[in-house]
């Protein structure tokens, strides 16, 4: 599904214009980035949790050259399921 359809749906779904709608989901998208950015976890109960990982730096290596490469540490945004989207998921 595109976010123009999700809009089109959630718009239908609440009476709402999708200007609007497209503002909201803007709006939403936005808020949870720079929480999880800023370290805070998002939890929307049933729906599922946005937090972020650390990943550890690594030697990686090219696989054209064969050349070792160091990979740097990096933060990772992560999503889990909560248990009524799983379940919706599952049937």
């Amino acid at each position: 599904m595109s976010k123009a359809q999700l809009v089109k749906d959630i718009a239908n779904a609440t009476g709402t214009s999708q200007q609007q709608t497209n503002e909201f989901l803007k709006a939403f998208t936005e808020a949870v980035q720079q929480s999880v950015a800023s370290g805070n976890d998002i939890t929307i109960v049933g729906f599922g949790t946005f937090y972020k990982t650390r990943r550890k730096a690594t030697v990686g290596r090219n696989p054209r050259t064969g050349v070792q490469i160091q990979i740097k540490a990096t933060n990772q945004p992560k999503f889990r399921a909560g248990k009524t989207f799983k379940e919706a998921v599952n049937g």
